[in-house]
């Protein structure tokens, strides 16, 4: 069976051979962090990473989570974009967004046109900032009966949307922007540089 390239398949393609998966906490996760976080700072040390952060569900203790480990680098405002793609997909990152006006550029590694391997990654970059992925985290992990809503909600949207990414992220939007907003006022200027 011939496999199409990933960056052939139609969204709808992508979203069958990627579904919406939910796994139990794992501690491997951090250890698959702890590895690709110092890979990347070696990568990039010509680049000045202000920052590099575990995000996401996978960072959070005790939450069900995708099986994928969401990294958010943040590099000075101006950073060479182009030079920063060439390096990462030299290292094996595909290119899933970009956004050249804000500085904002998605990665992954991990997807292939036979599913997920092993170890799945998302790498978030953005200019230096206070980023609201951070505040959510903390405040996730601060609040485990916060966490355990947002798992819940997590259940009832693969449930709904296990073959449509767009819709799973949109029915978390709420969601996330009130908790980010909370974290934001309990943690109030934590990341600001």
């Amino acid at each position: 069976m011939v496999t199409k390239p990933l960056q052939e398949m139609s969204l709808e393609e992508l979203w069958q051979l990627f579904p919406i998966e939910l796994k139990a906490p794992d501690q491997k996760y951090a250890a698959w962090y702890d590895a690709a976080k110092q890979n990347l700072l070696a990568l990039l040390r010509d680049f000045h990473v202000t920052r590099i952060s575990h995000i996401g569900s996978t960072a959070v203790p005790g939450l069900i989570a995708k099986p994928i480990v969401d990294i958010l680098l943040e590099l000075p405002a101006g950073y060479d974009q182009h030079a920063l793609t060439e390096y990462l997909t030299a290292a094996g990152w595909l290119l899933m967004n970009r956004q050249a006006d804000q500085e904002l550029l998605d990665f992954n590694r991990g997807y292939t046109p036979a599913g997920f391997a092993g170890k799945v990654f998302h790498l978030h970059v953005k200019p230096a900032g206070d980023w609201g992925e951070l505040y959510f985290r903390d405040y996730l992990i601060a609040h485990p009966d916060v966490a355990q809503e947002y798992a819940a909600l997590k259940k009832r949207l693969k449930r709904e949307f296990e073959h449509n990414r767009d819709a799973y992220t949109a029915g978390k939007g709420e969601f996330v922007r009130r908790v980010t907003e909370l974290g934001r006022g309990e943690f109030a200027g934590r990341y600001l540089n």
